[in-house]
């Protein structure tokens, strides 16, 4: 047995002896410098290699190019021909030597058989796996696969190349486990550190409370004790005083039978019964029982505690299992635009674990785009969940990964569909018109279908084509009757009216069958005057902008009144005759304030937030889901801003635009062209 000085794996030596082993040219070639250099550093002299034998003259330099040793005389001969005189020279000293693994090339290597030892090895032979000279190519290996060695060396290189590459990703991904192995182990460590204060703590607690109730009991014991020896004790008096005076009177009545004549005893006879009478009477009206027990027990149950106490506390080692783990996030995608995934780690009985330190890693692969990958930053809350942004850069189907310490979490991989982005710089014709009657305002519904409010006091439903499919309501202020319906709003089959010149809202199914209303004009709490839009958000809260009371009204889906944006006044957050309303992704009111020419933007509580744009007499609003706002304008134009504000496109050639909608399913925009009599739909190009 012998260690491969390559790969330093213990080998036999094979049949045939060391001479069958591969030939290693790069090792051969170590040994050969190490011998130059072991006599380079040496004390003795070393022969000139060019020198007849015999010579005496030391060689004083090394050719680096040839492999010779010379002495001074070569050395001047090496110089002066052409051939040689650009060789790299080096002294025979530590210098030289150093430079040898730097400046010495290996030697030229030639083929071995018979009367070819002057060609040189410059082709492989693949059959074989053997290196031959162009000889040999000829005879030997007629017939096999032959390359020259430059391009067999080329190969090889490449695959080094890759070997490297893959064994440089194998190397990052073993340091990044390292890490999170030293991570973890200072994690075990804090764990460890805080699970034995937890430890100390709560039996110090268990004995502090342990040696209080010890105390209380002892002091009751004492207090018990030291009451019953009290009773006791005056009880015992009060009898020791009646036997005294039993014997006091006993005494005397002794001593006067002996001692006393008939004149004293007659005159004190009468004192000797009375007395000893009374003290008997008294000894009958107490109990000659002692007034306390002398039992005191203490009811101690220890056998239960003691078996409590042995199972008391738990070490308790859980961890999430990414197989349980759940996520949320949307199926569809944008390009260019910022997505979330919310991770919420469980056990593995799925249980919520509360604790972050979890590795979590996202990543959006495309299915087509060569593979393209998207990595995701994570958020760790600390709580047991975690935020994955990811923002993809291209278009068309992917696949979301989600993995926890290694391993895919609960549904992953997912599919996703990521969209392009929508271009607006593209609303220049309308690709269908819809002719109706003074429209106003237009809502679409998810089926597809247009409601279109008209000055005719209707509201007038088309389908895809434009075809007129039904008529909802009339003129006139009873119960499925509207006069001016400026705003609509739909919400799966339930239809929201703003019913302006009426001043109320209407709520109807989308075929139009009447449910309920709410509102009368005034300006008082829950009143109108003249309401020209109404929106509902994913909680059924329906906002209603209050025209000429210059403010916007917020209500339950019942009508019930929840909150008022009062904007009469002054400051930013005023606004006056505001029109249409939307909301923006992030659940935000934006206005559009007709007499003011700006756009306001208020939070779901009524809190300012911001305002955007100059339009002229905006009406119609609409956002769509990246936050692109769509203004119709009295300037007879469309404006769309994007989600800072900035006015990005302007679409005109309209006349007098009131409404304006998206359809929930392409995102095509549709304007009411109310003085052309008009519904126009634009296509959005994604």
């Amino acid at each position: 047995m012998f260690q491969c000085p390559i790969c330093e794996q213990n080998t036999s030596i094979p049949v045939g002896g060391a001479s069958v082993l591969p030939q290693n040219l790069h090792l051969g070639f170590e040994v050969e410098v190490a011998g130059y250099m072991s006599k380079m550093t040496s004390n003795s002299d070393v022969a000139c290699d060019q020198c007849a034998e015999g010579s005496s003259d030391p060689a004083v330099v090394f050719c680096c190019a040839c492999h010779h040793f010379l002495c001074a005389f070569c050395l001047e001969h090496h110089k002066r021909n052409r051939m040689w005189s650009k060789h790299k020279i080096v002294g025979l000293d530590q210098e030289g030597a150093r430079q040898l693994h730097t400046t010495m090339k290996p030697r030229d290597h030639y083929c071995s058989q018979p009367n070819h030892e002057d060609n040189k090895l410059n082709f492989y032979c693949e059959t074989c796996s053997l290196l031959v000279c162009l000889h040999c190519t000829t005879v030997t290996h007629k017939s096999h696969s032959v390359k020259e060695i430059s391009t067999v060396a080329k190969t090889h290189q490449i695959a080094i190349s890759g070997a490297l590459e893959d064994v440089k990703e194998v190397v990052t991904n073993l340091t990044g486990a390292i890490d999170e192995n030293k991570r973890m182990i200072e994690q075990v460590e804090i764990s460890s550190r805080n699970a034995f204060l937890a430890i100390n703590q709560a039996f110090e607690t268990l004995q502090q409370t342990l040696e209080e109730r010890k105390k209380t009991l002892l002091s009751e014991l004492e207090a018990i004790s030291l009451s019953k020896s009290t009773a006791l004790t005056l009880q015992k008096e009060q009898f020791e005083k009646m036997v005294g005076d039993i014997g006091h009177y006993t005494d005397m009545a002794s001593q006067i039978l002996q001692t006393h004549t008939d004149h004293e005893i007659v005159a004190l006879g009468g004192l000797i019964p009375t007395e000893l009478q009374a003290t008997l009477k008294r000894v009958q009206t107490i109990s000659l029982t002692p007034n306390q027990h002398s039992n005191i027990s203490v009811s101690v149950k220890t056998d239960d505690l003691v078996r409590q106490l042995s199972k008391f506390g738990e070490i308790i080692v859980f961890f999430p299992s990414p197989s349980s783990c759940t996520w949320m996030s949307t199926s569809v995608a944008k390009v260019g635009t910022r997505y979330h995934v919310k991770v919420q780690s469980k056990t593995s009985k799925g249980e919520e674990y509360p604790h972050g330190g979890v590795e979590v890693k996202g990543e959006m692969r495309s299915k087509t785009h060569n593979g393209a990958v998207v990595y995701g930053e994570v958020e760790d809350h600390r709580d047991g969940t975690y935020t994955i942004t990811l923002t993809p850069q291209t278009a068309g189907p992917h696949q979301l990964l989600i993995t926890m310490d290694g391993q895919h979490v609960q549904n992953s991989p997912n599919d996703l569909d990521v969209r392009p982005k929508r271009d607006y710089h593209t609303l220049c014709n309308a690709q269908q018109v819809i002719q109706c009657n003074r429209p106003r305002c237009v809502a679409i519904h998810d089926n597809g279908d247009i409601y279109v409010g008209s000055g005719d006091h209707c509201i007038y439903v088309f389908d895809q084509t434009g075809q007129l499919k039904n008529t909802i309501g009339s003129s006139g202020s009873g119960d499925g009757q509207f006069s001016y319906p400026w705003g609509i709003s739909i919400k799966g089959d339930m239809l929201y009216v703003a019913d302006s010149g009426n001043h109320r809202v209407l709520k109807l199914t989308s075929s139009g069958k009447f449910l309920h209303k709410f509102g009368q004009q005034g300006s008082g709490q829950g009143q109108f005057n003249c309401p020209m839009a109404v929106i509902i958000d994913s909680n059924n809260i329906l906002i209603v902008s209050d025209y000429s009371n210059h403010r916007i009204q917020i209500f339950n889906e019942n009508g019930g009144w929840l909150l008022t944006v009062d904007g009469k006044g002054s400051g930013n957050h005023s606004f006056q005759y505001p029109w249409g309303l939307a909301l923006d992704p992030q659940g935000n009111i934006h206005v559009a304030a007709q007499g003011s020419n700006t756009i306001k933007v208020f939070s779901k509580e009524g809190v300012y937030v911001r305002m955007y744009g100059h339009p002229n007499g905006p009406s119609g609003l609409a956002i769509d889901g990246e936050g692109y706002s769509l203004v119709s304008e009295n300037s007879h134009c469309l404006s769309i801003y994007d989600p800072e504000g900035n006015k990005i496109h302007t679409v005109g050639n309209l006349k007098d635009p009131c409404g304006t909608a998206l359809d929930p399913r392409d995102g095509s925009v549709f304007i009411a062209n109310n003085g052309a009599n008009t519904v126009l739909k634009y296509c959005v190009n994604i």
